[in-house]
């Protein structure tokens, strides 16, 4: 990419992004079918694997419902096959749903009263359930009870309705957005690491056999070292450099087929795409690195503010590209690096592109 050129700052809808942690109707579907079933096929989070398998175990051994369980951790890592998993491991049947689809208190009664004994209900995104349906979920978890309102004003009566013994797997990419009294109901917590590029590799190799795809291991390498840390990911590039090496070569992915494929969906080494790279190239060029509003850096890649500040910037601060600032955001030596470019000497910036008059303006 020509980083003079004005069009190195276009970037594509932030939805559209191969590198992005949202699963769409086709990855639901591929997900369905790479999912493993128990937790011994289940890559990586060995920590949180070791400790639910002692957990459904002896739940098992009780010959009881297993405990509460909240996962917590970015998207695309595994928590919804996590919760497949819980109910597959207790033989139990699963319903699922998520909090924004939960927004009466009725809605979750009718939920929970149509539950089977043993059941696992796995609720995602439980921080975005509203507050009267989150209030009657405690009771339903600690005591296994809901009063049920009937009526309306003074003439209104509480009807308590007795629940069958269930699992909540309650997801959540937000952890600290839920409230105390909710997150002490649960027996487990665990919390969702991303992947090191060894276990990703290893979530490549898995699934290209299983989509019937012929991988070596320095193909399964470059896959994995830019999937970002998250299987979602690493399961999408997988499929578009599938894609390339049928029509531009002979199906088997190699390191060389990797890197090519890739670079035509314009993901690079490090896994920034070209958003991440325009937010980047906007930063060290036009703002001399900063500091610099996130308001000014929105406007300067033509993107929304919570664009860049949602999608873009928490992968680049995890990457060490980018650091956040009372003053602003600024690019660490790291971004000037991968970027190929010099940083200017101190005070050197081109004046009306970054100077501090110009960072004053159109700051925060």
């Amino acid at each position: 990419m020509n980083w003079d050129d004005e069009s190195a700052y276009a970037t594509p809808p932030a939805g559209d992004r191969l590198v992005g942690t949202t699963a769409d109707g086709e990855d639901q579907a591929v997900e369905a079918a790479l999912r493993p079933k128990d937790l011994g096929e289940f890559i990586g989070q060995e920590r949180v694997r070791e400790q639910l398998d002692l957990v459904l175990k002896a739940a098992r051994a009780r010959g009881a419902t297993a405990d509460h369980v909240l996962l917590s951790g970015a998207p695309g890592l595994g928590k919804t096959t996590l919760s497949m998993i819980i109910a597959a491991e207790m033989g139990a049947p699963i319903r699922i749903t998520s909090g924004p689809a939960i927004q009466h208190a009725g809605d979750l009664a009718a939920i929970l009263s149509s539950l089977t004994e043993g059941e696992v209900l796995f609720l995602d995104e439980i921080h975005r359930m509203s507050r009267p349906a989150e209030e009657m979920l405690y009771m339903a978890m600690e005591d296994f009870r809901v009063d049920v309102i009937v009526g309306k004003g003074p003439g209104a009566t509480a009807i308590p309705l007795e629940l069958p013994p269930f699992t909540l797997v309650g997801a959540t990419t937000r952890a600290g957005l839920l409230p105390p009294p909710l997150r002490d109901r649960f027996g487990f917590t665990g919390h969702m690491e991303f992947y090191a590029p060894a276990e990703l590799q290893r979530v490549v190799h898995r699934s290209a056999r299983l989509l019937d795809v012929e991988t070596d291991e320095k193909g399964a390498a470059e896959i994995a070292g830019r999937s970002r840390g998250t299987p979602r990911i690493a399961n999408r590039l997988l499929r578009r450099v599938r894609d390339y090496a049928q029509v531009k070569a002979d199906g088997v992915i190699t390191q060389e087929i990797a890197a090519q494929a890739l670079q035509v969906y314009e993901v690079d080494g490090r896994g920034l795409d070209r958003l991440d790279r325009a937010v980047l190239t906007a930063l060290l060029k036009l703002f001399g690195g900063g500091p610099v509003g996130l308001s000014t850096l929105a406007v300067a890649v033509g993107e929304e503010r919570e664009t860049v500040e949602e999608v873009a910037e928490p992968f680049l601060v995890r990457e060490g590209l980018l650091a956040r600032t009372p003053r602003g955001r600024v690019a660490t030596p790291a971004a000037w690096s991968h970027l190929g470019l010099v940083p200017p000497q101190q005070g050197g910036g081109r004046a009306g592109a970054g100077g501090s008059d110009q960072h004053g303006l159109f700051g925060e």
